[in-house]
């Protein structure tokens, strides 16, 4: 049996041009960057290249762009950076209830330092209301952070209507785009954006490495201390065959075929989506109906939980996520179903099917009939199930 892998907002493959890539880096050109002979001359060319080619794919300049370890410590750096470089007393933020935890921590541990955070409800779909952020910006806001699209549901923010009521406000504006590289286009002027994080694992770049863009003439705080690299904005030797994988991944990602891959992928959604609403009664899809990510799926089966959901998927070679508690560590639910208005027996039957280049129209098919098998089976346990029939 094939196994199928439909978690691809978790984690992605590493493609072998990104692999072909980066193989040099580990033994031909594996000088330290900051290093001045010709070892580390090599290496710092294959650096800034990678560092040109995340800026282009996001309409940058190159010297706007700071690696990282990732979408987390970008987030991290990006608030708790805008925060404390704040003056004259200005000690307010917003965000957003649907945000990821990277953020929302965040800004949760930024709350016990004594700064104020306004986290902006969302409605049924998970997209912010334009009139309440602008009615939440006061004198002391520094920022608003806000997620492009949303990791769990997909929803797409208004980013550059975002962005302009926050040019126009004088308040700086951050967005996780995690899962929005690669899947949407992303431009940082024309959306006014002022900072923004990646993570290169979500679109087939290595775990562990990530990148922030900084808007030029923008100042926040350092992050990490100890050394003069990422001119001197964040020490520590810079993973170096990463981010020239990550470099290439950006590349292919937001390259050529950019429409062409994102519309078959979106067509696969559709069959996904449709399926599983057509074949199986009692399901909700969560999150917007168009503005979404083109590879996301997150519909609740009423009357089952997600653990044994995801568990039977297993068993059947399919991977897949849920928000609920064995994906969580919590019990319960998750926050961003939870915040567009789903009720807790409901959210706890969330599932998370996200899409990527490999997968097929027969893999679709197979999903939506293993789920009809599962969901019936599953029901037929549930004694909340039983009392609908009644």
């Amino acid at each position: 049996m094939n196994r199928i892998y439909m978690d691809n907002a978790a984690t992605t493959k590493v493609t072998s041009p990104v692999i072909a890539a980066m193989l040099p880096y580990f033994s031909e050109y594996y000088g330290n960057p900051s290093s001045i002979h010709a070892y580390a001359r090599e290496a710092r060319k294959g650096l800034e290249a990678a560092r040109g080619q995340v800026a282009a794919a996001l309409h940058a300049k190159p010297e706007e762009i700071y690696f990282t370890a990732g979408g987390t410590e970008a987030d991290n750096w990006a608030i708790r950076g805008a925060m404390q470089s704040a003056k004259n007393g200005r000690n307010h933020l917003i965000t957003t209830q649907a945000e990821h935890h990277a953020v929302l921590h965040t800004c949760e541990r930024l709350e016990k330092e004594d700064y104020a955070v306004t986290y902006l409800p969302v409605d049924e779909y998970g997209l912010i209301r334009l009139h309440e952020l602008r009615d939440a910006i006061r004198p002391e806001t520094v920022l608003v952070t806000i997620i492009a699209a949303n990791n769990e549901i997909g929803t797409i923010q208004p980013l550059a209507e975002i962005g302009e009521i926050c040019r126009q406000r004088g308040v700086l504006f951050h967005t996780d785009a995690v899962q929005a590289i690669g899947a949407e286009e992303i431009d940082v002027n024309a959306m006014k954006i002022d900072l923004l994080s990646l993570s290169g694992h979500k679109f087939h770049a290595p775990k562990g490495v990530g990148a922030l863009y900084i808007r030029d003439g923008v100042r926040i705080a350092r992050l990490i201390e100890g050394g003069a690299q990422e001119r001197g904005q964040r020490a520590g030797t810079e993973n170096l065959a990463s981010i020239v994988g990550m470099g290439e991944a950006i590349t292919i990602a937001t390259g050529g075929d950019f429409a062409a891959r994102n519309a078959r992928i979106r067509a696969l959604r559709e069959r996904l989506i449709g399926g599983i609403m057509c074949e199986i009664p009692d399901v909700i899809l969560n999150g917007h109906p168009e503005k979404r990510l083109s590879g996301n799926v997150n519909v609740a089966f009423r009357y089952i939980e997600g653990e044994s959901l995801l568990l039977r998927l297993d068993l059947e070679g399919i991977a897949a996520s849920s928000g609920s508690a064995c994906t969580s560590g919590s019990l319960d639910p998750s926050h961003v179903l939870l915040a567009i208005g789903l009720p807790h027996e409901i959210a706890h039957g969330s599932l998370r099917l996200s899409l990527g280049d490999e997968n097929t129209e027969e893999e679709v098919d197979r999903v939506i009939g293993a789920l009809v098998k599962i969901v019936a089976s599953l029901r037929e346990m549930s004694p909340l199930y039983a009392d609908r029939e009644r």
